[in-house]
């Protein structure tokens, strides 16, 4: 099969794409590195199936061609972490949604099977846990920047589920919840490596609010193989699909467990909202998914632990500190 991957060089991107590569595929990635990083792909360099494009989803003309060649597509490249989208909300709605409707489109005029990345955070302030795929969503007052993702997710999944409803594109909609891992960057708020790198260095571990917040962490090979899954799985089509685990810990709880996994002396500081970003913050103070759907399709149980994924992280962590 011929993959193109959109925000390739990402995270998740850069995962799926190795393990798209191990089980025989050929791969595209397209990324404009905004967000991503050339070293996360950098293994796949030279391998025959494997090609990188540096561009982004917003450029028709571009993404056309690769769309075209392609027998499905994993949309994956979007504006993502809270600290990118409270000090850059016009570029997280314009990539979100621009940069889906272009995939979107193209998918539909090559008749190309496509899995359309979403999240969590479309649930909002909704108290009803876990949260099921058909349950309302509850987002705040557009005056704080941080809805703009959710909301921005929550266009791309009606213009998925339309494109399927109204044209037949075969379209997936991966909802994830809080996805760890090894090559996870801390730069754009992401909880966990941002803890991990500060626990290793000896610094303060900062936690926004009061630290009751509590959230799912689960591990990026989790992930992708779910995806893998659901792309072979005919009867996830046209439906919206929770990722996750439903694992739960508080960032107390969470940091404490970093502190003491790492043998750190780290102290632990709060900051409140403002502090942190400059500005008011409305926050999700609970996700836990309800992972039923999920397990119905295609069997799907998290292999790993929150401690076992931690102990990843801290070890490529370490390794990175070693290295220099």
């Amino acid at each position: 099969m011929k993959v193109l991957i959109t925000g390739g060089a990402g995270f998740i991107g850069s995962h799926l794409a190795g393990a798209m590569l191990a089980a025989g595929n050929d791969v595209t990635v397209l990324d404009d590195l905004s967000t991503g990083a050339s070293e996360n792909i950098a293994a796949f360099d030279g391998r025959a199936e494997f090609e990188f494009v540096h561009g982004s989803v917003r450029d028709v003309e571009a993404t056309a061609p690769l769309v075209r060649q392609c027998d499905c597509v994993v949309h994956l490249a979007a504006a993502v972490g809270v600290q990118l989208i409270v000090d850059d909300p016009v570029h997280t709605l314009e990539t979100n949604i621009h940069g889906s409707e272009v995939v979107l489109n193209l998918a539909n005029k090559f008749g190309r099977k496509i899995l359309i990345a979403s999240t969590s955070e479309v649930y909002g302030k909704n108290t009803k846990v876990p949260f099921g795929e058909d349950d309302d969503t509850l987002l705040g007052s557009t005056r704080f920047t941080r809805w703009s993702y959710a909301c921005s997710k929550m266009v791309d999944e009606f213009l998925a589920l339309a494109y399927h409803d109204q044209y037949g594109l075969e379209t997936i909609i991966c909802r994830f919840f809080n996805t760890v891992g090894p090559r996870q960057t801390g730069k754009y708020g992401m909880v966990v490596p941002r803890f991990v790198q500060r626990a290793l260095r000896g610094e303060p571990l900062e936690i926004y609010g009061d630290g009751r917040q509590s959230r799912c962490f689960c591990n990026v090979a989790d992930v992708v193989g779910a995806i893998c899954q659901l792309l072979d799985c005919p009867q996830a089509v046209g439906e919206v699909i929770n990722v996750g685990t439903g694992e739960s810990i508080d960032i107390n709880s969470l940091a404490g467990k970093i502190v003491a996994m790492t043998g750190s002396t780290s102290e632990i500081r709060r900051l409140s909202y403002s502090e942190a970003y400059g500005r008011d913050f409305d926050d999700m103070m609970i996700r836990v998914p309800d992972l039923t759907k999920i397990q119905t399709l295609i069997g799907y149980a998290p292999k790993y632990s929150l401690e076992e994924t931690l102990s990843q992280i801290i070890d490529h962590e370490r390794k990175k500190i070693t290295e220099g």
